[in-house]
């Protein structure tokens, strides 16, 4: 895994050293290595430039950017099934001089075209030149898990794995796109295709782009999309035959991804899905895997003794690292850096923290993410299964007055379920709820911060926040159930918008490989079509996933309540963290950046700091998009 970055100047005003300083902004994602790729045509000055973070194929020939015939490509990811597409190809007579995954997309996008990527198991975004048709053709894997941006504005065409990239380039013009700080404020990121910045975009996953050099136009099409699966009939077979199959396709998609030139690890929380993953890998080894786990029992984030009792039982090589709230909090600072757009979600910080422990043994870390998407395990599809007929029941009389009533009562007054993991900001959704409980209603209050109504008066002037695919209509009608689509759409935003943006940049800060064997396109495109009863049972989230774990851990070691990563935003933001609020939203900071409403800024600053602390991820939003301003705006 690595870094690319580029650019296609068709006014011909870029150079090899803006390439190479573009490409070295990224060093953190490539430490091993550079290479710079810089051509000058009739049409443009094209450069490809590529960190590397040496994984399959340790020598000089895994170098890139790489060409093959008339193809260059630049690559950042692994495709794990290469041998196998490498047979087919040596059979249809192409030879190869590497052991690389890089060489084998260069081949199969020389035999096939686009349609290669139907045939890569992988996480992956690349960049290929093709000076015969004149064309850069662009991919991005099915589920988002390698994020790719570009920008495209008067004749100068920028791809990178990161922001950061664009900023070294003169021409780059870094105007913020203020509809996309609308959406931050309501989602905790920027979601979808957009951008921070205008003239921005990120390619979305499962999409590929192509770049017609004569006529300077850029065409998007989609290859892979997760409601092909949704739509399908379910299938039709008994819980063991759909267990037995789902635990040989996670099992193919776990050794998939051991596959590597250097050290591999796994994150081990002690849940249910990192938990599967490593007694799936570690009953077919002899050999200890390296496990990792990180506690912050300062602030009651301490998962550790869950996962050091599940390693014991597996008998992993364990590492368990404690850390303190101090060394949590510096982390904060860290964080815009690494997200180049505003990024809320907390969990970033022990992310970072446990990827920066991993990567003193390992460079590469398995990492469970997306079994709450792919399997139900979300707390917000029980609200929704257990709740969402129940509320319906309930007149729409009962319900407003309902909500009105805890408008006026502050969660910070409510006996015992104020000292509750994550009740503030529970307590406010549900006003949202009782006012219209639709699934796709209930969807958007679970997934947005700020209502539409309070984005109007929290910005400085009217904007418009864009549709994205919290919206989606695409899952069919005979197929609909309020179940699938919630995990139809959490999969399509949550996922890469969140969780694996979150990853990706906590892992590589510290040049380590994350990769997610429970987001192989194989596991959804099945696990879709499985009856809602098997992954969400009577009550029992995930049902199917922790009938496979407990088939070799017991389950007394594994039946707790889901954890997470906890961050106390609320004790942090009233305590230590008080200062930098006060600093960062004090009124003529605000009013002199003219993007928020003073007004409506106070009032969410002065009655959180007065006691209702179900405004705390409304101001840690506030604080984060401040943070990122600073540090690549002022």
């Amino acid at each position: 895994m690595c870094g690319i970055a580029g650019f296609i100047d068709f006014q011909r005003r870029s150079s090899s050293e803006v390439l190479q300083a573009m490409t070295d902004t990224l060093y953190h994602r490539g430490p091993d290595g550079a290479g710079y790729e810089y051509v000058e045509t009739q049409q443009a000055q094209i450069g490809l430039g590529h960190r590397r973070l040496a994984i399959i194929d340790l020598t000089d020939h895994g170098k890139q950017p790489m060409p093959f015939q008339e193809l260059w490509i630049t690559f950042n990811g692994e495709i794990y099934n290469f041998k196998e597409i490498r047979n087919d190809l040596a059979a249809l007579g192409h030879s190869f001089t590497s052991e690389s995954d890089t060489e084998v997309i260069l081949h199969a996008f020389h035999q096939w075209g686009q349609d290669c990527l139907h045939r890569f198991i992988g996480m992956f975004a690349f960049v290929i030149y093709n000076p015969v048709t004149n064309q850069v053709f662009i991919a991005r894997d099915r589920t988002g898990i390698k994020p790719l941006h570009y920008y495209f504005a008067d004749g100068l065409f920028l791809f990178a794995s990161e922001l950061k990239a664009f900023h070294r380039h003169p021409r780059f013009q870094k105007k913020i796109n203020l509809n996309a700080v609308a959406a931050f404020m309501q989602y905790g990121n920027v979601p979808g295709d957009e951008s921070i910045f205008e003239s921005c975009t990120k390619l979305l996953p499962g999409h590929f782009a192509l770049l017609d050099l004569t006529h300077q136009t850029l065409t998007v099409s989609r290859y892979w999309n997760v409601y092909d699966a949704y739509n399908k009939p379910k299938l039709t077979l008994s819980f063991e035959e759909a267990k037995k199959e789902t635990e040989q396709l996670i099992q193919s998609a776990c050794n998939y991804r051991m596959i590597a030139d250097v050290p591999v690890g796994i994150f081990l929380s002690g849940g249910y899905d990192s938990t599967t993953v490593t007694a799936l890998l570690q009953k077919e080894r002899s050999q200890q895997l390296k496990t990792y786990t990180i506690g912050v029992p300062d602030i009651g984030l301490n998962e550790a003794p869950y996962a050091e009792d599940i390693a014991k039982h597996l008998g992993t090589e364990h590492t368990t690292y404690t850390c303190t709230e101090k060394e949590a909090l510096e982390v904060i600072s860290q964080l815009p850096f690494f997200y180049d757009e505003p990024f809320a979600d907390s969990s970033a910080i022990p992310t970072h923290l446990v990827s920066k422990i991993a990567r003193k043994d390992v460079t590469v870390a398995l990492s469970a993410d997306g079994g709450d998407e792919v399997f139900a395990g979300y707390n917000r599809y029980d609200y929704l299964m257990r709740y969402g007929k129940k509320i319906n029941a309930i007149p729409s009389f009962v319900r407003k007055a309902a909500a009105g009533m805890m408008h006026v009562i502050p969660s910070e007054s409510i006996p015992v379920l104020k000292n509750k993991y994550n009740f503030h900001n529970r307590y406010e959704k549900l006003k949202g709820i009782l006012k219209n409980p639709s699934p796709e209603r209930i969807m958007l209050s679970l997934s947005q911060q700020f209502t539409d109504n309070q984005i109007n008066q929290l910005f400085a002037r009217q904007l418009h926040v864009s549709s994205n695919a919290y919206q989606s209509k695409e899952l069919r009608a005979d197929n609909h159930s309020p179940l699938a689509y919630v995990m139809a759409i959490d999969y399509q935003t949550y996922l890469p918008d969140d969780i694996l943006q979150k990853v990706d940049r906590a892992t590589m800060s510290v040049s380590l490989e994350g990769r997610e064997p429970l987001l192989d396109h194989r596991v959804i495109e099945w696990a879709a079509q499985l009856p809602d009863d098997y992954k969400y049972h009577n009550g029992i989230k995930k049902y199917i996933l922790r009938e496979i774990a407990h088939q070799y851990i017991p389950e007394r070691l594994l039946n707790r309540p889901k954890m997470g990563f906890a961050i106390p935003i609320a004790n942090w933001l009233t305590n230590e963290l008080r200062p930098v609020v006060e600093e960062y939203l004090e009124e003529k900071r605000i009013r002199e950046q003219g993007i928020f409403n003073w007004d409506y800024v106070h009032k969410l600053t002065s009655g959180f700091l007065g006691g209702k602390k179900e405004f705390d991820v409304k101001i840690w939003y506030l604080l984060m998009f401040q943070m990122w301003h600073e540090k690549w705006m002022e």
